[in-house]
């Protein structure tokens, strides 16, 4: 059974972004897409909540129970929440997309973060009370809740991205653990670098299919989507009569112009206004649809010869262009084919030695992708020092939606200035200044010029007033920067109190332990002059019983024992022998064990402690590079965030031209009838481009009418009134059937009866058990009515064929055998040499109709020839052949 939720981007919506979808195959749940909303709207709240509550809430809850994760494209619509919902929300489910994708989300991620944490303060850690001061206008951290807005930071935004696994166009997978069974297959969707298509194979639930976002149209550095090289014109088969299709129908209603003529309206534009001495604005994103902006305007600029500056204004612009030069094999369309230019064949060859010089600059995209022509800016500070804002320039910035960065700054001056132009080339997210400013042209257009009708519009002159929220980081000065330093110093002073403290603490604990040694190393050494004091007394005294008077003995070196008994070999004739006093000499034994020799645990215990302190000089080392390197960092002087409402009379020009790469109202209408799903659910829709797309299939006959579109929240089941039953087969059962290939399954029938054993739980299907009696009877039936000689009649078994026949597949089988086919019309394939054009000597001179008549039924037409035979044989090939 299959459970679809949309959590955002839902059907008969509003608001169409971001995109993401629960759908849940039996027991397996599985996040598509997980998109993020414009965090910076112009309507921050709704109802004194913001408008995205409801979707982060709901991802919140489900985030730790998805099994999957499956990304579509690389935009913030559709991987923006990601990083988020990763380090944050505990989705640490395994994520599949393509490489492209997982490199230009982690772009557009790294983009907005960094441009949305330079003007506000979102938080790092969701405490209340901050144990480092902080510059005066942050305040207290709020809870993750009450904050109301999901910005990751850099360092997640690099963890989450890394913990995705890329994969290839076409690359079945098959999942393990979990979700064992399921296998998924990316294919090209188109609209981005590396827009995929997800294929979801499921062994209860069949094929599902989800394609949203997709572009037929072959572009500049992108071939369209996969669905359309079927041949003929048809699907791709791969990708045909899925069990479920999951499609947008975002633009069902909507008609645009030819890609030529925009182009057209694009480039004179610009060339117009340059020539002027007027400078553009064109809002971008950071990583997808920007590349074709980009590569237009390098064609454009080469071919035309124009020396006017292409500004870029981005932070991770460099970086994306490198990545897109490395992975030549994912784009298309005219770039991976030929270079553009003014230079002549031999100047190419010239300037290709001459780049092979400098490194991997010879590589494939290197000509095509160089952006001679193009310049990056971090900030429009930097635009400023390097320009005046009376050159001519086309500035490209970030974002699209003008409602933070460096877009929106240099809307609120480069709006006043007379004939300057905003061109827009997106329409924006609901809520953003890049929306209002849409509105406001297609508002402004006659009934048959808007953008849905098919025709280029006209540009508008902006006028009135506009009031404009505008959030800016500045340093701290004067009294707030005494008073922020003055805490900063205290709290470093209470740090190193409290560290001065523990240290006093550790040293009286040290001494404690110290005492404590120093008294039983005291009791030791009393105990050891008690018995020097026995030892000198022994030596003082002499022994009575030899009579012997008491004499001083002195000596140097201290010898224990009573030295004095000692008596000599030799006697002298005056009395004792003087005896004179020897250098003591202690002889030291070698201790041995089992092995040789006893191990010497001082010196291992030596050779530790040296190892320990080269690891410590080996860490003080790492840990002074470090400080090297923060050192070396400029450090960032303590500065607040300010928020400032300005008013701005715009009195620049206004135009739209729309190359945000997508399949408009018609493309829609025909590809997905194409397609045939059994089941369809349409998502990130109007209320109008769901009714136009559900029209226009039911007025076609074979089209499914299993439509469905859900709203947020709304959970949809389908298959619910399949039962499913878990069973084991005997031994002795499946010994005796007989399987049938059939894709990546085998088939067979099976006849018997269910056995519930006490051992186990799970019921049994054992052989089905014949009556001998009914046996006995029916044969003695049998030979009284048979004729003499002749057989007994034998049952002939009934034979199933499973599968369904697709008349494109069977054409290509009869071409690989030597047999012509051609469709003729809607379900009829004539095979043989009617399906040739033109006289035929062919021994295969006979005809064939091949025709579907309905659900399951397919028609053989024809003589009985050899064509015949061999039409029907491939018909059965493409059958799984079950027999009862």
């Amino acid at each position: 059974m299959i459970t679809f939720t949309p959590l955002a981007g839902a059907a008969r919506s509003s608001s169409l972004s971001p995109l993401s979808y629960l759908l849940q195959i039996d027991d397996v749940r599985v996040l598509l897409d997980c998109g993020s909303p414009d965090w910076c709207p112009e309507l921050g709240e709704n109802d004194g909540e913001f408008y995205w509550e409801t979707y982060c809430t709901a991802l919140r809850d489900v985030a730790p129970t998805v099994d999957l994760v499956l990304l579509s494209h690389g935009d913030l619509a559709h991987s923006g929440l990601y990083p988020y919902a990763y380090s944050r929300w505990n989705l640490k489910a395994p994520t599949y997309t393509t490489l492209p994708v997982q490199a230009m989300a982690r772009i557009a991620a790294t983009e907005d973060v960094e441009g949305i944490r330079d003007e506000e303060d979102v938080g790092d850690v969701l405490t209340e009370e901050p144990s480092t001061p902080e510059p005066l206008s942050e305040g207290p951290r709020l809870k993750d809740k009450q904050r109301g807005k999901y910005v990751a930071t850099l360092q997640e935004v690099q963890e989450a991205f890394d913990a995705v696994n890329t994969l290839r166009y076409s690359q079945p997978t098959h999942l393990q653990g979990p979700h064992v069974g399921l296998t998924i297959t990316p294919f090209n969707a188109g609209h981005t670098l590396g827009g995929t298509i997800w294929k979801i194979r499921s062994p209860s639930s069949g094929t599902i299919m989800y394609a949203v976002n997709m572009n037929h149209m072959k572009e500049r550095h992108l071939d369209g989507t996969v669905l359309m090289r079927g041949s003929a014109g048809g699907i791709f088969e791969p990708l045909a009569r899925p069990d479920l299709l999951i499609t947008d129908a975002e633009r069902a209603n909507v008609i645009i112009s030819r890609r030529k003529e925009r182009d057209l309206a694009l480039i004179d534009t610009i060339t117009s206004t340059l020539s002027s001495r007027s400078s553009l604005l064109l809002p971008c994103d950071a990583s997808t649809r920007v590349l074709e902006l980009l590569v237009l305007l390098d064609q454009h600029w080469s071919f035309s010869r124009l020396r006017y500056p292409i500004c870029f204004l981005t932070r991770t612009g460099s970086e994306m262009l490198t990545f897109v030069r490395s992975m030549m094999e994912w784009l298309g369309g005219t770039v991976s084919k030929e270079d553009v230019g003014e230079e002549n064949p031999n100047q190419r060859q010239n300037s290709k030695r001459k780049r092979g010089d400098e490194g991997d600059d010879d590589a494939l995209g290197a000509l095509a992708l160089r952006f001679k022509h193009l310049e990056f800016f971090p900030n429009p500070q930097a635009l400023l020092e390097r320009y005046s804002s009376k050159d001519p320039k086309l500035i490209l910035a970030v974002p699209a939606s003008l409602s933070h960065g460096p877009s929106r700054h240099l809307f609120s001056e480069f709006a006043a200035v007379p004939d300057n132009v905003v061109l827009l080339t997106q329409r924006g997210e609901e809520h953003t200044l890049g929306r209002a400013l849409f509105d406001r042209w297609n508002n402004s257009q006659r009934g048959d010029d808007r953008w849905d009708k098919g025709r280029i519009g006209s540009n508008i002159m902006m006028d009135g007033v506009m009031k404009l929220k505008i959030n800016t980081k500045v340093p701290l000065q004067g009294a707030e920067l005494e008073d922020y330093l003055q805490k900063e110093r205290e709290a470093k002073e209470k740090v190193a109190a409290q560290q001065a403290v523990m240290a006093r603490q550790r040293r009286m604990l040290e001494a404690d332990e110290d005492d404590s040694d120093s008294e039983s190393d005291d009791s030791e050494a009393d105990d050891e002059d008690e018995k020097s004091d026995k030892a000198l007394d022994n030596d003082w005294n002499m022994d009575g019983d030899e009579g012997l008077t008491k004499q001083l003995l002195s000596y140097d070196i201290y010898l224990k024992g009573n030295v004095s008994k000692a008596t000599s070999f030799f006697k002298s004739a005056g009395g004792q022998t003087q005896r004179f006093r020897m250098f003591p000499y202690v002889e030291r034994k070698r201790r041995v064990d089992e092995y040789g020799e006893t191990i010497d645990v001082a010196t291992w215990l030596r050779k530790g402690k040296i190892l320990e302190e080269e690891a410590e000089s080996d860490e003080a080392k790492a840990k002074k590079r470090e400080a090297d390197e923060e050192a070396k960092v400029v450090k960032e002087p303590p500065s607040k965030f300010i928020s400032s409402e300005i008013e701005i009379q715009p009195a620049c020009r206004l135009l739209f031209v729309d190359m945000e790469g997508l399949n408009d109202g018609r493309a829609v209408k025909h590809i997905v009838p194409k397609i045939n799903p059994r089941k369809m659910i349409i998502v990130h829709a109007s209320d109008s481009a769901t009714n136009a797309l559900i029209e226009s299939c039911a007025d076609i006959r074979a089209m499914t009418k299993d439509i469905y579109a859900p709203g947020i929240a709304e959970s949809i089941q389908i298959g619910q009134q399949t039962n499913t039953f878990s069973i084991s087969i005997s031994d002795e059962l499946l010994a005796s059937v007989r399987m049938s290939r059939f894709e990546d399954n085998e088939i067979g029938y099976v006849k018997g009866r269910v056995v519930a054993h006490a051992t186990s739980t799970v019921p049994t299907l054992e052989p089905a058990l014949s009556s001998p009696i009914t046996s006995h009877s029916t044969n003695q039936v049998v030979a009284r009515g048979r004729t003499l000689g002749s057989r007994p009649p034998v049952n002939i078994p009934n034979s199933t064929m499973i599968g369904e026949l697709k008349l494109t597949a069977l054409k290509s089988r009869l071409a690989s055998v030597g047999v012509q086919a051609e469709l003729i019309g809607e379900g009829v394939l004539v095979c043989g040499a009617a399906a040739k054009r033109g006289p035929t000597t062919d021994r295969l001179g006979e005809s064939v109709a091949v025709r579907k008549t309905g659900k399951g039924h397919v028609e053989l037409e024809g003589n009985v020839s050899e064509v015949y035979y061999i039409v029907r044989k491939e018909i059965y090939n493409l059958h799984a052949l079950v027999a009862a």
